[in-house]
């Protein structure tokens, strides 16, 4: 009997390859052949997915970076992309393409639609992205990680939640422990590339907290490579117990081990926050397309399991009275580690899986 074959297209951040890691690792479990198109950003991300993935490199662009000449030859790239994919795609079918959004995604979903193939995509923000809004009306679903998520007319949504990998899932509901007077760990992460805003202010926050406090905490903070040396020695000039790192490849584990988490308000931040279930500070990115993270911090922040500071209130005396205000309350920080968990949806790639299935026994769109 042949193989299923999904063909998953993904751009080149942590918040559109974790998701699709996600699948992949379902998938393959289920019997199916899992192939993950991306560029060179994306490849970066790819040391985590199952080694039974196969990995190809497209070609695709972007308008959003360079001079004129890379602009001019942004639309030749992408149609190569497209028709080298059509090609692949007539020699060894997909039964399903899935694009998780980024420019590297259009080759794959382009080609699928030029054949007919069965298709969807996966929006992990509450925002479409530029990509992901192009093809909303030319795929059989947009399956929604936020909700409600703004979708074009003639877009048909479903309500999934985000995929989260294995690691957070063995995490799942950890045992929260709330702070008091003995060993705290505070988690500090801006998304997959870092934040500078973050290694600008959190560490002065830090630093101004009571010493009742800041004797006990222990830091995990990640930075951009071009900020790691000056972070790690401010915690050190201040007597703070800090690692610093560009990118942590346990993040699951440090967010289980927090007793809170700040943290930019990407949609993969989120769904691991709340699976895990932690008391968070989020940050949203102010120069995010359509103002998306500050979409994806709504659901924690209602029902009370995260405090919302827009990047225009954030300076070091604000963050620090926030922290104050968790670290001190042990039942509050308590109740925000139980409201998190309550909005987790951690049969999200259940969901997706079942999406999958359904339009691999469809007859294409």
């Amino acid at each position: 009997m042949r193989q299923k074959l999904l063909l998953m297209a993904a751009g080149g951040t942590g918040g559109h390859m974790f998701p699709a890691q996600a699948l992949a690792e379902a998938m393959l479990r289920r019997g199916w052949r899992v192939r993950l198109s991306t560029d060179a950003r994306g490849a970066r991300y790819t040391g985590g997915f199952p080694h039974a993935t196969e990995i190809t490199e497209v070609s695709s662009a972007t308008f959003a970076r360079g001079g004129l000449l890379a602009k001019a030859l942004v639309a030749p790239r992408i149609l190569s992309g497209v028709a080298k994919m059509a090609l692949e795609m007539r020699r060894d079918r997909p039964d399903v393409v899935i694009g998780f959004g980024g420019y590297p995604s259009i080759p794959a979903l382009g080609a699928a639609t030029l054949l007919g193939l069965p298709r969807m995509i996966h929006e992990q923000n509450g925002v479409l992205g530029k990509v992901n809004r192009k093809f909303a009306g030319r795929v059989a679903q947009v399956a929604c990680g936020v909700w409600p998520t703004d979708l074009p007319e003639g877009a048909h949504g479903v309500h999934v939640g985000n995929p989260v990998r294995g690691a957070v899932l063995e995490r799942q509901g950890a045992p929260y422990i709330p702070p008091g007077d003995y060993p705290m760990s505070l988690l500090v992460i801006g998304g997959s590339q870092g934040a500078r805003i973050l290694s600008d202010v959190v560490p002065g926050a830090i630093a101004a907290l009571p010493e009742e406090i800041r004797r006990h905490l222990r830091v995990s903070h990640q930075a951009r490579g071009e900020d790691e040396a000056r972070v790690a020695q401010f915690y050190a000039d201040h007597g703070i117990h800090a690692e610093v790192q560009p990118f942590f490849t346990d993040v699951p584990a440090r967010i289980s081990e927090a007793q809170l988490v700040i943290s930019r308000s990407g949609a993969s931040s989120i769904a691991d926050i709340a699976v895990i279930g932690r008391p968070s500070i989020l940050i949203p990115l102010a120069t995010a397309a359509g103002d998306h993270q500050t979409a994806n911090a709504r659901g924690l922040v209602e029902v009370g399991g995260a405090i919302r500071i827009p990047e225009s209130a954030l300076d070091t005396t604000t963050l620090a009275e926030q922290i104050a205000a968790v670290l001190t309350n042990a039942q509050g920080a308590t109740q925000m580690a139980h409201a998190a968990l309550s909005v987790g949806m951690p049969d999200a790639t259940d969901r997706l899986v079942a999406l999958v299935d359904h339009l691999s026994e469809e007859v294409a769109p």
